[in-house]
């Protein structure tokens, strides 16, 4: 049945842990507005938001942990997502002069593939093809 497909899918967990990971986070960076400007705000968010994902990544998502090499390229993961956000805060804010509170959420629409296929590989020995999941 598709709903148990999707269920087991490890991208439907991925959207799933996400979906959590950027609740906490875009929380935090709102709350963190009232105090200081948005980028370091997003900074902030953003640091909590990778040890949230790899630990979602590796205990809900793939389920799956390769020592030492997941530990050190996650990070490298996030830190090209987190240049490519924060040019879209950038230019979302600065640029077009739109909402600070917004941008963040366009950052992560436009990070999402990018930022699932470098996670799976980055946990999985021999990343297996999506379908069947």
């Amino acid at each position: 049945m598709l709903v148990t497909r999707l269920k087991g899918s490890r991208f439907f967990r991925f959207i799933v842990s996400g979906g959590l990971n950027t609740a906490i986070t875009y929380a935090v960076y709102l709350a963190m507005l009232t105090v200081t400007t948005y980028s370091v705000s997003y900074t902030f968010a953003y640091v909590l938001g990778i040890l949230l994902s790899f630990f979602m990544g590796r205990h809900y998502v793939f389920n799956n942990h390769r020592g030492a090499y997941s530990v050190a390229l996650f990070p490298l993961v996030y830190l090209l997502q987190y240049m490519i956000s924060l040019l879209t805060l950038w230019l979302w804010v600065d640029q077009l002069g739109w909402s600070e509170k917004m941008a963040p959420l366009a950052a992560i629409v436009i990070t999402i593939p990018a930022t699932y296929f470098s996670s799976k590989l980055v946990f999985l020995k021999k990343p297996a093809s999506e379908f069947p999941d």
